[in-house]
């Protein structure tokens, strides 16, 4: 699947992409799902994802944060939730190169790492891990940020 055309750019930068992977849920997010810098080296900042659905309203309403406890589950949610925008840009787990993961807890260090592999396979981004204090959400006990690059060959839908 090609890259799909941006929401919209920034007004003071062409190059500087917002990505919206729900266009008319936009109006719930105060922050961009991800953005793509389309020059000179096509990156996709990737905004971190908790357990959470990615569309949620804004201030949250708890009935949307009903989080798994088990740490694996929670990464899985995140996992698929930055795997969504991964698909909306044509992109693999293979093009990221670069995440930051944020743990409630450090002792659940070894059941995220366990579920990135079923992502990533043998692919290993660079990485740093940060233990913090408490998320977004009551419950969330993972962030997640990544950074994708396009190849080189990767295209806009529509264009030719």
């Amino acid at each position: 699947m090609a890259r799909q055309p941006g929401f919209r750019s920034s007004p003071s930068n062409a190059d500087v992409v917002e990505v919206q992977t729900i266009p008319e849920r936009h109006v719930d997010m105060p922050y961009a799902p991800a953005i793509r810098v389309e020059s000179p080296g096509d990156l996709l900042f990737i905004s971190g994802a908790t357990p959470s659905p990615l569309y949620h309203k804004h201030p949250h309403e708890l009935h949307e944060h009903n989080h798994p406890v088990d740490i694996r589950d929670q990464t899985r949610l995140a996992m698929e939730t930055i795997g969504s925008i991964l698909r909306h840009e044509g992109l693999q787990w293979s093009d990221v190169v670069k995440v930051t993961k944020y743990l409630t807890d450090i002792r659940d260090q070894d059941g995220m790492v366990a579920v990135l592999k079923e992502y990533f396979g043998d692919w290993k981004p660079a990485s740093t891990t940060i233990c913090i204090n408490q998320l977004s959400t009551q419950g969330a006990r993972i962030e997640l940020d990544m950074i994708a690059v396009f190849p080189r060959s990767s295209t806009l839908v529509g264009n030719t």
